[in-house]
């Protein structure tokens, strides 16, 4: 290995936005159950179906309406 490099002509990683953050989330197994059933339709891993849905959630700026009674 060199003692130094060279990183002026360096560019900044264009994909770094795009990272994912690992998280422990506790889902009901109905739910987990309808989007395997999903992955298995469409091909597409069931934690991307997840994934998807949630970002046009946020996208969307949804907010859950819940009604107690």
């Amino acid at each position: 290995m060199r003692d130094q490099y060279d990183f002026s002509n360096s560019i900044a990683n264009p994909y770094v936005k795009k990272t994912k953050k690992q998280i422990t989330i506790r889902l009901d197994e109905d739910v987990v159950t309808y989007f395997k059933e999903l992955s298995d339709k469409n091909g597409v891993p069931y934690q991307n179906l997840i994934n998807l849905y949630l970002k046009d959630c946020a996208s969307k700026h949804k907010e859950l309406k819940m009604d107690w009674q």
